[in-house]
């Protein structure tokens, strides 16, 4: 790898891939939006690139000359007043970077989709990449992600080497838009009261930057990889968390019965108070599962390893302390 490609390089998982590469000797580009905050990447050799993800253009200006191309670009919401505008970036704005790629003979593509296209196993069972996801069930942000696939999978069938992985929740450094991050913001300031006897998985964003980097030279066209960490309970994840940071942690156990209800109810007054919802029908739906996941092949096959939760959560919150955001 000599030249590569970052799209979405100023959130959290694609600054973390720019730095790395940059790391490693590998002269770097980056695709932002006008106006993205680029602040953290300052300092770091690399050519940036402002434009829409869907502008063939523009992708095609930003790929002339490189071997791969680290694919990160998402809008990541669970309000359904986005999903129009979600299809678009996520599906669409993937199916111009598969056509670019082609046009400009681009080596390796790595697509970051998530565990959302993955299928649910059974409670306290952990998913691997052979369950399909339930589509007729899907919405929002799980189906945007499930058909970005779909048009990586056309590009590998186009002759394009093309290589999928599926984060779980991604944690760490820079991530200001505060997706995952939200939780060590919310456990700091005591406002998550409440959990539902469920499940979920935290990954570090640096290793899932090892684990795209690795997957583009290792990794098989048209596989999936899931790069995910611990399999935890939600009160375990809010209860050490909590211990870690100096935070509080719930007090009581929310009746799961109720969560899609009250993610209804969150959604209803947020749109009305023009805000972002911070509970949703489909977060509920997701929250309301074991959302568990084995990334026993990606380290087969790429090397992959795992940060410990506790030192994923001590990086990120360390570094939001020294940047002035708690």
């Amino acid at each position: 790898m000599h030249t590569a490609l970052v799209t979405g390089a100023s959130g959290c998982l694609g600054s973390s891939v720019a730095i790395r590469l940059n790391d490693l000797g590998v002269r770097v580009r980056i695709l932002v939006r006008p106006g993205s905050d680029t602040r953290f990447l300052e300092g770091i050799p690399m050519v940036v690139h402002f434009g829409d993800i869907c502008d063939a253009g523009v992708l095609r200006k930003a790929m002339d000359g490189c071997d791969t191309v680290f694919h990160t670009a998402a809008l990541v919401t669970f309000a359904r007043k986005a999903r129009v505008e979600q299809h678009r970036v996520n599906v669409l704005g993937t199916r111009a970077v598969v056509r670019a790629c082609i046009d400009a003979g681009v080596r390796t593509l790595v697509h970051t989709s998530s565990v959302t296209a993955i299928g649910t196993p059974p409670p306290r069972e952990p998913a691997d990449e052979t369950l399909p996801a339930d589509r007729s069930h899907a919405g929002g942000y799980k189906i945007s992600k499930i058909l970005a696939e779909d048009e990586i999978l056309d590009g590998v069938g186009s002759g394009l080497h093309a290589v999928i992985v599926n984060p779980s929740v991604i944690i760490g450094e820079r991530d200001t838009r505060f997706h995952a991050g939200q939780l060590i913001r919310d456990i700091k300031k005591g406002r998550i009261p409440f959990y539902v006897e469920r499940g979920m998985n935290i990954v570090y964003a640096g290793d899932v930057a090892e684990g795209m980097i690795a997957a583009a030279g290792r990794g098989r066209a048209g596989e999936r990889y899931i790069l995910a960490g611990e399999n935890l309970t939600h009160e375990e994840v809010f209860r050490r968390t909590a211990a870690l940071i100096g935070g509080r942690p719930p007090f009581a156990r929310f009746p799961l019965p109720l969560l899609s209800s009250l993610g209804g109810l969150v959604e209803s007054v947020s749109g009305v108070l023009g805000l972002e919802p911070p509970l949703t029908r489909d977060l509920a739906a997701i929250a309301g599962r074991y959302n568990w996941f084995t990334a026993a092949k990606a380290e087969r096959e790429l090397g992959f390893n795992a940060t410990p939760f506790d030192t994923t959560i001590l990086a990120a919150y360390e570094w939001y302390t020294h940047n002035g955001y708690l």
